[in-house]
């Protein structure tokens, strides 16, 4: 294949196909296949459907040799190119072209529904490929004008967020927090040095009122419990002296000894 030719592909063929004359219509509410001779088809063979570029191909051919009898170019689906007929859905009307400007219409039958289905879808799916085509190039040559992503907010439109398990940022210190001990009532905190406390009630719990002196520095400790010190002091010293006394006699027995 040269650089730059198209390459022709098959859509589409059907084994068994009739060809009849159309009779010039008589009006714009379309043909019908009961006016045709249908018992008395002009031609019989195969219909090979296929496509270069863009364009579709409708071409009758031989059975056995494959020589070409007519061929319909269709650029366009549906259009005056191909229509069917409004009594059937087997027989469509398409227009020839044998490549010197000369055209016609001939009528074309299948013998089977499930032919022409198929002869119809065939046409269809090219012309949609060839849609998507154009789209594709159209966005590649302006990519700005292709449909953009609005992710702004429209007016009074709003948005809510579910943050029910979300924990407070000091809900973890509560639990660490110490709790008061005893039988329910608040613990005493004892005053500064040098001065006096007196807890109210506004410090208490409501309904509780106190009124608590604590004396500062602490009394003295009385004279008898300095004597009992002293005279622990007293016993070590005496020890010590009757120790010191049996060191002497042992010096003065060594002397004399």
């Amino acid at each position: 294949m040269a650089e730059g030719e198209e390459y022709e592909s098959v859509l589409c063929v059907k084994p068994e196909v009739h060809v009849y004359r159309v009779p010039p219509r008589a009006s714009n509410r379309g043909y019908r296949a009961a006016e045709w001779q249908l018992d008395q088809p002009a031609w019989s063979g195969r219909m090979r459907i296929t496509a270069k570029g863009n364009v579709a191909y409708i071409k009758l051919e031989d059975k056995n040799s494959g020589e070409l009898f007519a061929q319909a170019p269709v650029d366009q689906f549906p259009s005056i190119t191909v229509e069917g007929v409004t009594d059937s859905s087997r027989y469509f009307v398409i227009r020839i072209e044998d490549g010197n400007g000369r055209r016609a219409f001939i009528g074309v039958g299948f013998v089977d529904r499930g032919d022409a289905f198929d002869f119809n879808v065939a046409l269809q799916d090219h012309f949609k490929w060839v849609k998507q085509q154009s789209e594709l190039a159209k966005q590649a040559l302006n990519p700005d004008q292709g449909p953009k992503l609005d992710l702004g907010f429209k007016e009074g439109q709003t948005i809510k967020l579910n943050i029910a398990n979300v924990k407070k940022k000091d809900g973890s210190s509560s639990a660490s927090r110490p709790r008061a001990t005893g039988s329910g009532g608040p613990s005493l905190i004892p005053p500064p040095p040098g001065g006096k406390a007196s807890l109210t009630g506004e410090q208490l719990p409501s309904a509780v009122e106190a009124d608590v002196s604590i004396p500062w520095p602490p009394p003295q400790a009385s004279n008898s419990t300095a004597e009992a010190a002293a005279d622990i002091w007293g016993d070590f010293t005496k020890a010590s002296g009757s120790a010191s006394g049996q060191a002497q006699q042992s010096s003065t027995s060594w002397v004399q000894f």
